[in-house]
């Protein structure tokens, strides 16, 4: 027997159930860490991690932003290729 979901409308704190079930779920977001972080924080006095190729703006606000936001800024460092994050050696 599947497990039963919680029940948000006599629960406020059960999470909601927020699957995709219209099969449109983008599988690239599962492909990736939620975040670019390396754990190698580095800026050299510019505003760009040379680990994760984030800019500090970017870095402070990555749990504020929304997939979309989060997908551009993946889009940008994979494309820039620059950050040590797609080096390899």
């Amino acid at each position: 027997m599947p497990p039963t979901r919680p029940d948000t409308a006599s629960n406020p704190l059960a999470l909601p159930d927020t699957a995709d079930t219209t099969g449109t779920t983008d599988d690239s977001l599962f492909d990736r860490p939620d975040s670019p972080c390396i754990g190698i924080c580095s800026t050299l006095f510019d505003e760009v991690c040379q680990g994760c190729g984030r800019t500090a703006m970017e870095v402070c606000n990555w749990v504020f932003m929304s997939d979309a936001e989060k997908q551009a800024v993946w889009e940008r460092i994979t494309r820039e290729g620059t950050a040590r994050r797609f080096q390899r050696d």
